[in-house]
């Protein structure tokens, strides 16, 4: 009778466990993928606290894109910054993109 008590309350708590696990916060959501991207970018340091911080904040939409979306934001901002046009941009953003 014991074991029987005891089995059924530890299946209420798994079950109870698992469900509150499983739903994510929308901030939790968000940290998941500026996690996602800061690793993607291989950022280490003060710049992935910088980016990690921007990508955190209330109004910044970097949270909510894929890993390639950031990717490409960031080889046009690369290639904007070195001011490529032309097939030299086109051959840039090729490698840049390709970069693991």
């Amino acid at each position: 009778m014991k074991s029987c008590l005891l089995a059924m309350i530890a299946a209420g708590l798994l079950l109870a466990g698992s469900a509150g696990a499983a739903e994510k916060t929308a901030q939790q959501n968000k940290m998941t993928m500026c996690n996602q991207h800061a690793s993607s970018q291989d950022l280490k340091g003060d710049a992935r606290k910088s980016f990690m911080s921007d990508c955190l904040k209330k109004d910044s939409k970097m949270g909510s894109m894929t890993p390639q979306q950031m990717k490409m934001k960031t080889c046009n901002t690369d290639a904007a910054d070195k001011k490529l046009s032309g097939d030299a941009r086109k051959t840039f953003m090729s490698s840049c993109l390709k970069k693991a």
